[in-house]
């Protein structure tokens, strides 16, 4: 919220620095973001007196003007139309700073002969002076200006720039602003008048007004002007508007913008001749409805929408934008003037809508004090027959079918007390919230009941009445104390220590963690789960609450493949969102990754390959170990990987997630590269209850030696590597077993495979012999063979 300081001063005397009371108005909880000087400081700027005007002795278009300053007489040369003897100006004195009329460039005003005349001044325009951008002519100052006097003490000012919580609607206004500096300075607050004579017709006469839907207007006032003349708005109001970001236009606009403003109740102007029957329907938009909105925009409505309508067509939307059909122009002599209540959301709602956002509609979204419209009503007539010269009708149209009335609240000593942690007495209380526009009564020796004044719609509880006698006597009042009591116990969170521990190993492992939106476009139903839809969504990209995390990688993925070179490993802890029937979205925990490209950064021993699924399968694994979990892999079919390069994650016979290759199509669905994309993808809430019940179990290293051996076993192709390593590992003083070797070819049959590995024979207690280790490995080749079908190859 914008506002001249001069503004300010209109409605309360405020004799502080306005950096200063920006910072008492900040700690009372008003917070100002910014004071920028208007105009700068004008060093050597003066109020002056022109005292005679002669031509130039060698130009036509130029003047020698004589400018009494008060301390000296002088003479300068000076091309502005306007100069005349007897104005009050702005003088500058070489030395002064000012911006450059031509350019707008700063620039510092040094003597100069002008056509053989020396001129060691300048009379200012408005231009130079940083004021506007006009400089055809001279700065005329009212005649109150004393001569002499530094024009920064006439007519310096500030822009005071407040950053206004949602909850304060009121402070949306320069009224709102003046009553809380009021407050915190302890000045007192002056209203405009709202008299203004009613010479014309009854109203009643003249118009009408109907509301169809209470609910999204329950009150609206009109009233009408006649014989008003437009014109430029006078330029104390042209300079309050400027001040506060908005454009003069012309007398009957601006007021309606100036009393938004001043009050903070937007405010629109029908030309009164334009409105078919000379009558206002407040109703929703019929479906398909079109209207030509002030911009010239046509805009298609919608039933939900609140219009503003004549007796055959809609001539605004409500809250947002007036219609082109109905609005003032230069013809205009009679004017309707709108001053409603209109429900916050439903402005909100359409704005967003149909894209219009304004400071009218800003206000709405804040939900205005029903009362607030009848006081702007008053004020916006009153100046446009002040201002604009027109005669106002009699009466004014009040509709009020929404009236509400608010009951007073219970204020007590030892709530108060209880929330402060200091005593307040009741008298106490009362006194900061008089300051406040509130009204409270006695309720018994420690109790008050308090009426909120209108225009705060943020107070409905006790706790606010305290909140407010605590910020307006100074947070600093409150007494500090040190905590007490005892510190909370500690709660295991298994989930956040699991998850602790995946992004810990992940990220050692050369991997980075993504966050992809809960909100996505429309996805096709996995495993029969249809998503759920958002019933109003910001977008067509954020419509449906996830149900995996593969889409997000992917997307992810696609970015980063174009934006660097090598390989990409991501991953994701993160929520989906599974529908029930009749209840809310079951909400589990799912661990995603995805590796693409090359598997190691380019080096002279030559490339690495790419990764594929088994770099995917060894994370998972080397996961799981790190975790203490033991977990078999098996073939599985998902229709989104590749088909033979997919395995099951299992732990004690329990699926938790799937390791494999993006299918193809999948890749070209997201535009990835032509490269294998390996995913895994673990349910860690399954994880969870599968964790080891004392975490991970050590045992002594051994003290004898083992014995090595290595094999060749031929199986069939479809026997998987996995289910001969465990037969392997499942035998007697089997140590440990590692498979080194996998081939398929020459001197193997078609059908078959060779698989090559690495056993470590081992005993806790003694140092095993060679014909031990041997004798053990040939009752492990007759179980191969009799549960593997495996034969030891030659």
């Amino acid at each position: 919220m914008k506002l001249s300081l001069s503004w300010l001063k209109a409605y309360v005397d405020v004799d502080l620095p306005a950096r200063e009371l920006g910072h008492r108005m900040t700690l009372a909880g008003v917070e100002m973001d910014s004071v920028e000087p208007i105009g700068g400081t004008w060093e050597g700027v003066v109020v002056g007196r022109v005292t005679e005007v002669v031509p130039h002795p060698n130009a036509d278009r130029l003047r020698l003007a004589t400018v009494d300053t008060g301390s000296d007489t002088m003479t300068v040369v000076c091309g502005a139309p306007n100069v005349a003897v007897g104005q009050k100006i702005a003088f500058a004195r070489a030395g002064a700073k000012l911006l450059d009329g031509h350019s707008g460039e700063p620039n510092v005003l040094k003597p100069a002969k002008i056509r053989g005349v020396e001129s060691h001044g300048m009379v200012c325009s408005e231009r130079e002076l940083g004021l506007s951008t006009q400089h055809e002519g001279i700065l005329v100052l009212p005649a109150d200006a004393r001569v002499g006097m530094p024009l920064a003490g006439y007519m310096g000012d500030a822009v005071l720039d407040f950053a206004v919580t949602a909850n304060r609607p009121d402070c949306l206004s320069v009224l709102g602003i003046a009553r809380e500096a009021a407050a915190v300075t302890g000045k007192s607050l002056r209203e405009p008048s709202l008299e203004y004579a009613e010479a014309g017709k009854p109203i009643a006469g003249l118009a009408s007004v109907e509301i169809a839907d209470a609910e999204l207007c329950p009150r609206y006032i009109a009233t009408v002007v006649t014989g008003v003349k437009i014109a430029p708005s006078p330029k104390w109001m042209q300079d309050r508007l400027a001040a506060a970001g908005v454009r003069a236009i012309n007398n009957v606009v601006d007021i309606t913008n100036y009393v938004m403003l001043e009050f903070g109740q937007p405010l629109h102007a029908f030309d009164y001749d334009k409105l078919a029957g000379h009558k206002i329907v407040v109703r929703r938009a019929a479906a398909g409805e079109k209207m030509t909105t002030i911009d010239g925009v046509d805009r298609t409505l919608a039933p939900h929408m609140l219009v503003i309508a004549d007796a055959a067509r809609p001539v605004a939307i409500a809250g947002v934008m007036g219609g082109s059909q109905s609005e003032v122009s230069e013809a205009t002599v009679s004017v309707l003037l709108e001053s409603a209540c209109f429900n916050n959301i439903s402005v909100r709602r359409t704005g967003r809508e149909v894209g219009l956002r304004s400071e009218a509609s800003l206000r709405f979204e804040k939900g205005l004090p029903q009362e607030l419209s009848h006081y702007a009503a008053r004020r916006a007539t009153q100046l446009l027959v002040e201002i604009a010269g027109g005669v106002a009708a009699q009466g004014m149209l009040d509709v009020f079918p929404g009236k509400k009335v608010q009951a007073p609240i219970r204020l007590t000593e030892q709530r108060a007390r209880q929330l402060l942690g200091v005593a307040v007495p009741a008298m106490e209380m009362a006194e900061t919230l008089r300051r406040l526009g509130f009204a409270p009564t006695n309720a018994g020796v420690d109790a008050l009941d308090v009426a909120a004044p209108y225009w705060r719609t943020d107070i409905a509880i006790e706790e606010d009445l305290i909140e407010e006698v605590a910020r307006l006597r100074g947070y600093e009042w409150l007494p500090s104390s040190t905590a007490v009591g005892r510190l909370p116990a500690y709660e295991p969170a298994p989930m956040i220590a699991l998850k602790d521990a995946v992004r810990d190993y992940l990220v050692a492992s050369g991997m980075d963690e993504v966050v992809t939106y809960s909100l996505t476009s429309a996805q096709e139903p996995v495993a029969g789960i249809a998503p759920l839809r958002m019933q109003h969504a910001m977008s067509a990209d954020l419509e449906e609450l996830r149900i995996g995390l593969r889409r997000g990688l992917l997307r992810t993925l696609a970015s980063n493949q174009r934006q660097q070179e090598g390989g990409v490993r991501i991953f994701e802890c993160g929520r989906v969102y599974l529908p029930r029937p009749e209840d809310l979205p079951q909400e589990r925990e799912l661990l995603a990754g995805v590796l693409s490209g090359s598997r190691a950064e380019p080096h002279w021993h030559g490339a690495q390959g790419e990764m594929g699924f088994y770099d995917a399968k060894g994370v998972v694994e080397g996961l799981l170990a790190t975790l203490g979990v033991a977990a078999s892999f098996d073939p599985a079919r998902d229709s989104r990987l590749h088909p033979g390069r997919a395995a099951g994650i299992t732990v004690a016979g329990v699926r938790i997630g799937v390791a494999g290759e993006v299918h193809p199509k999948e890749a070209r669905a997201y535009d990835l590269l032509p490269r294998p994309v390996a995913y895994f993808e673990l349910d860690l809430d399954a994880l969870l209850l599968l964790l080891p019940a004392r975490g991970r179990s050590y045992a002594q290293i051994p003290r004898y030696p083992g014995v090595v051996r290595d094999i060749a076993l031929v199986v069939d192709r479809a026997m998987p590597a996995q289910r001969v390593t465990a037969i392997i590992a499942a035998t007697p003083l089997v140590h440990e077993v590692t498979l080194f070797d996998v081939y398929t070819g020459e001197h193997i049959a078609a059908d078959k495979k060779s698989l090559a590995c690495r056993i470590v024979y081992l005993s806790p207690a003694r140092t095993l012999s060679g014909d031990e280790a041997d004798k053990t490995q040939a009752r492990l080749l007759e179980r191969l063979a009799k549960e593997a079908g495996a034969t030891l190859r030659e």
